[in-house]
């Protein structure tokens, strides 16, 4: 079968590999992928994996091979959660599945899903309801991410709540964050279009980052957010989170930072007794609540939807991800 796979140096390629072995979990025929920041990093080497690994994790397909439990038939459509785990060491014993110390992340820790066909533990299955297009499908896997990861933090409906990178995550974030009551959103990206895009879905307000703390400050009246979302994954951006932030107040750390040494306001950390928390990956309950909300029409995925590449020119859509500034989500036709 054909699958894209990233070897040392780094280097990005599709190659013919094995079919997966029939060992009573679940074939899937891969239908459609998505590329995402991290997918970018491993493809480049920022973020360290073992060689050589398939790439891809935000992965929809139909059941080509019943698993050992019988769970989904013949064609039945699926969103696959990409985050394999034991089920019997302490993390996972505590319901933090993703933090699994034997096994990991698809497409970084061991072999994802770009590839004509993928192998999977059918408890790592979600069915997908007729009414969720594959290519929205496909957003359901970060989606579950911010659904993680907004479960680490308790919004009050009043906040004032500041997203820092208005990318796919951030834009998801804006609209949880909706759902859950807050109206006071402000949005803060360099990109024109993406801050008209946001006060769109409904942001109170959106602000260049050179403007951002001028505005969080007019609009709580000098107290700062109560919550500010990191989802750009950078220093600077995490410093200016600091900044803007209030008294009391929380910061989730969403973006995936890869610097090990970073500069940041820590006496402010301090003297406001912030709360800073970060996230990783999602579970399964992630994955349901993330398609429940997609069936009820609360989240919109279409507008985040950008460009579509035929599964040859995987190189083109890194590319496109990495460094077109005029582009959401990128996706991959695999089958």
């Amino acid at each position: 079968m054909r699958a894209v796979v990233v070897t040392p140096e780094p280097t990005l390629s599709i190659q013919e590999v094995a079919d997966p072995p029939d060992d009573g979990r679940a074939l899937v025929a891969v239908r459609r992928g998505g590329i995402c920041g991290t997918d970018v990093k491993v493809a480049t080497g920022l973020i360290p994996v073992y060689h050589p690994v398939i790439l891809g994790h935000e992965i929809v397909g139909t059941v080509a091979r019943a698993g050992s439990l019988d769970l989904f038939p013949l064609g039945q459509r699926v969103l696959m959660n990409s985050t394999k785990s034991c089920g019997y060491c302490d993390r996972c014993r505590a319901n933090q599945t993703s933090l699994c110390r034997v096994s990991g992340a698809m497409g970084r820790d061991e072999d994802g899903g770009f590839a004509d066909f993928v192998a999977l533990d059918e408890r790592q299955l979600h069915p997908l309801p007729d009414g969720i297009p594959d290519d929205e499908a496909v957003l359901l896997q970060v989606t579950s991410t911010c659904v993680h990861a907004q479960s680490l933090i308790t919004p009050f409906p009043g906040d004032t709540a500041v997203i820092v990178g208005l990318g796919v995550s951030g834009l998801i974030h804006l609209q949880l964050l909706l759902v859950r009551g807050v109206q006071n959103v402000i949005g803060v990206t360099r990109s024109a279009w993406k801050r008209e895009l946001a006060e769109t879905l409904g942001a109170r307000a959106t602000a260049t980052p050179e403007d951002a703390e001028a505005l969080v400050e007019e609009l709580t009246q000098g107290r700062g957010a109560d919550l500010v979302i990191e989802a750009a994954g950078k220093t600077e951006t995490m410093r200016q989170s600091i900044e803007m932030a209030g008294a009391g107040g929380t910061i989730l750390g969403f973006g995936i930072q890869t610097e090990n040494t970073a500069e940041a306001p820590f006496y402010q950390w301090y003297l406001k007794e912030l709360t800073i928390v970060n996230s990783r990956g999602s579970g399964g309950a992630d994955y349901d609540r993330a398609i429940a909300l997609a069936v009820s029409g609360q989240l919109q995925l279409r507008p985040l939807l950008s460009r579509s590449y035929p599964f040859d020119e995987i190189t083109a859509a890194i590319d496109a991800c990495a460094n077109d500034s005029s582009v959401l989500k990128v996706e991959l036709e695999i089958g």
